[in-house]
C-alpha cells in the first residue's frame, strides 16, 4: 500500500500573521479615511476663511498702531429749511412722542431728506424733544448727525469721514456695521474653529513622523501665556 506523509499541523503563530496583517491594514484605511476628511473640511473652511483672516490680521496690525497712523478727517455740514408742510407734521410726531424717546422719522421727511439733500436717514431712530429732533448717523469710518429745529424748521447737518483706514478698523470691531456684518463675523469665526480644530487633528496624526510638532505647538501656547504673565498687569 502507498504510504502518504502526515498532514502537517499549521502553528497557531502561523495563522495569526494574516490576521494581524488584516488588522492593520484595515487600521490604516480608516486612518486615511480620517485624514482625508480632516483634509477636506481643512481646505474648505480655509478657503472660506481666507479673505475675512487677510482682512482682520491687517485690521489687527492697524488698530494695534492706530495711534501711529496719521487720520484726517473729512468733514461737511449743510444747511436747510424744512417746508411748511413737513415741519407741521415734524411737530405733530414730536407732541406725540415722550420726551427723550426715540422714534424713527417720518417717511416723507425721510424721502425729501434723500432726495434734496442726500442724507439717508434710513431706519434710524430720532432723539425727540420739545424743541428740535436730534439723529445720529453712526457708520464704519465715519458718522454724521441731523438737527431739527422745531420752532423755525431749520436744519443742520455734519458728516464726518475719517478714511478707509478706519472704515476697516470699524469692521473688524463690527462697529456700526449692522446685523449682516454681525452675521458674517459669527460665521467667520465658525469657520476659522473648525479650520483650527481640523488643523490640530492633522498635526496629532501627522506627529509619529514630525518629532518637532507638538514643541512647536506647545511654543505657539506658551509664549502669549508668558507675555500675559509677565507684561500684563
Amino acid at each position: 500500500m502507498p504510504t502518504y506523509p502526515a498532514p502537517q499541523e499549521t502553528s497557531p503563530a502561523h495563522s495569526s500573521i494574516p490576521a494581524a496583517a488584516d488588522q492593520a491594514m484595515r487600521r490604516q484605511a480608516r486612518r486615511s479615511g480620517w485624514l482625508k476628511t480632516l483634509h477636506q473640511w481643512h481646505w474648505i473652511s480655509s478657503a472660506l476663511c481666507l479673505l475675512g483672516m487677510l482682512l482682520f490680521a491687517i485690521t489687527g496690525i492697524t488698530l494695534n498702531h492706530s495711534a501711529d497712523i496719521e487720520a484726517k478727517p473729512r468733514i461737511q455740514t449743510q444747511e436747510g429749511q424744512l417746508p411748511p408742510v413737513l415741519l407741521a407734521q415734524l411737530k405733530t410726531q414730536a407732541e406725540s412722542e415722550p420726551q427723550g424717546e426715540a422714534a424713527r422719522l417720518p417717511v416723507e421727511l425721510r424721502s425729501w431728506l434723500a432726495d434734496e439733500l442726500d442724507i439717508h436717514a434710513r431706519d434710524a431712530e430720532a432723539e425727540w424733544s420739545a424743541d428740535e429732533v436730534y439723529l445720529a448717523l453712526p457708520r464704519p469710518g465715519g458718522d454724521a448727525w441731523l438737527r431739527v429745529d422745531l420752532n423755525e424748521g431749520a436744519l443742520e447737518y455734519e458728516d464726518t469721514d475719517r478714511g478707509w483706514i478706519a472704515y476697516l478698523n470699524d469692521l473688524h470691531k463690527g462697529r456700526h456695521a449692522g446685523t449682516a456684518w454681525s452675521w458674517f463675523i459669527d460665521i467667520f469665526a465658525a469657520a476659522c474653529l473648525v479650520f483650527s480644530i481640523t488643523g490640530l487633528f492633522i498635526l496629532q496624526m501627522h506627529a509619529g513622523n514630525r518629532p518637532s510638532t507638538w514643541p512647536i505647538v506647545g511654543l505657539g501656547v506658551v509664549i502669549p501665556v508668558l507675555l500675559v504673565i509677565l507684561f500684563i498687569h
